[in-house]
């Protein structure tokens, strides 16, 4: 019971370690706030926008921005932002959903590989190789092409087009740990090596995978965005940052709120991703220890 106490104690102390040197970085703890903020946007909504997002009012199209529409309306005379509050709700749903997609299939790629290496290693990266050789907006763009655009089809694109970045992840920092003392131990235990994988080898795996996700998840957003922009993506009256800015760019000389805001968005959420990844690289860093 002591030996189990202390480890949970050990896991505890490293995680309010990594918590400590997060909040030094004032570029990270911002990232982070505005990513909760967003979340409390996505969740909430119903309350927060003033208007339903496929509301049209066609005596009030092209407004510019006033009280009553804070960031205008668009050809259809619906609230632009409304439409960015519940665009929150599909971007992050679908790049939370896609990353975890490419992490599951991805990171039990790279695990098995690593763990029992030989031909089956070779065989499994050979795969990745063959994806990795197609740009991963092109393979999103085929596989989207062949379901058919949706926002099922949409997240399943992403993540799969995502999968061999991760299982090269988890491949190299499974092999860097598979051979040490404590994996040793567990084996003459009697472990399985399902439970070794599991138990042992994958939570000593957890930050860089912690930080590649994060960083992915901005990426996802941005590949779905382009997807919907092109009009292979989530489709209208939907609400998507990506189709919002493709829907305004043939008024975007006359009314140039139409794309201004949903492409502010976008930056700012990408931004702010990105900011996190880099705090929890830092944080996650054994050597940054101070």
């Amino acid at each position: 019971m002591n030996t189990v106490k202390q480890k949970k104690n050990k896991k505890k102390s490293i995680w309010l370690d990594v918590w400590r040197r997060l909040r030094k970085n004032k570029m990270a703890v911002g990232g982070l706030v505005i990513i909760i903020l967003l979340f409390l946007t996505a969740i909430f909504a119903d309350w927060i926008a003033p208007y339903s997002y496929e509301s049209q009012d066609l005596l009030n199209m092209f407004q510019t921005p006033s009280f009553e529409h804070w960031f205008g309306t668009d050809e259809f005379g619906r609230d632009i932002f409304s439409r960015i509050v519940y665009g929150s709700r599909i971007s992050l749903e679908v790049g939370f959903i896609a990353v975890g997609i490419s992490l599951i299939i991805g990171g039990s790629i790279g695990a098995i590989a690593g763990y029992y290496g030989g031909r089956l290693e070779n065989l499994l990266m050979r795969c990745m190789d063959v994806l990795l050789a197609i740009p991963e907006i092109l393979l999103a763009i085929a596989i989207v092409a062949a379901l058919g655009p949706s926002i099922a089809n949409l997240m399943i694109a992403v993540g799969i087009s995502s999968i061999p970045g991760y299982a090269r992840l988890v491949r190299a920092s499974v092999m860097s740990i598979r051979e040490q003392e404590f994996i040793e131990a567990a084996r003459a235990a009697g472990s399985s090596d399902f439970r070794i994988i599991v138990k042992h080898i994958l939570p000593n795996c957890m930050a860089p995978i912690i930080v590649q996700a994060t960083i992915g998840v901005a990426i996802a957003i941005l590949t779905a965005a382009g997807l919907s922009f092109i009009g292979l993506g989530i489709q209208p009256p939907t609400p998507e940052w990506g189709s919002m800015l493709s829907g305004g760019r043939s008024y975007i000389r006359d009314y140039p709120h139409m794309t201004l805001f949903p492409g502010i968005a976008m930056m700012v959420t990408i931004l702010a991703l990105n900011l996190l990844g880099d705090g929890l690289r830092d944080a996650l860093d054994p050597k940054l220890k101070n």
